[in-house]
């Protein structure tokens, strides 16, 4: 069943509340239609919601600095060793093992991503020795060609 259609005002609320980012249900009860039609026409206006999770007082910043350099898988190591030992002492409250879990499963991945990117940086310096050699064949074999 087709509800009512869309007059150009509406269109443009549409747009105004997903640009000042209301939820789905708030945005379809402004404008007074179900959620899917919201939906529905928000696809064919190529729009989105972005749906924002509620916010506790346990955040952390989105700001993640890149280091300039790698660490090294050693490091990796070390961190990883620092926190099994750290999880052996006795009297941890709940959130320092939770903490000390996290920092032993991202030094686990990052050596693994480590490894990988070693792997692939490897291939990729074999690929720039087997080009340079293949140019000089083919220099080689385009002057014996003109040299016939």
């Amino acid at each position: 069943m087709k509800g009512k259609p869309w007059t150009v005002e509406l269109e443009k609320r549409l747009r105004e509340l997903v640009d000042s980012r209301d939820s789905l249900e708030v945005i379809a009860s402004k404008i007074g239609k179900s959620r899917a039609a919201i939906k529905m026409k928000m696809r064919r206006l190529g729009l989105e919601v972005v749906v924002q999770k509620p916010t506790d007082s346990r955040t952390t910043t989105s700001n993640v600095v890149l280091p300039k350099e790698l660490v090294s898988a050693e490091d990796a190591l070390k961190m990883l060793v620092g926190a099994l030992k750290m999880a052996c002492t006795p009297g941890l409250s709940k959130v320092e093992v939770q903490r000390l879990q996290v920092v032993a499963n991202l030094a686990r991945i990052y050596s693994e991503k480590l490894q990988e990117y070693l792997d692939l940086r490897g291939l990729e310096q074999r690929l720039f020795e087997l080009e340079g050699k293949y140019a000089e064949l083919a220099k080689k074999a385009k002057g014996n060609r003109s040299s016939n």
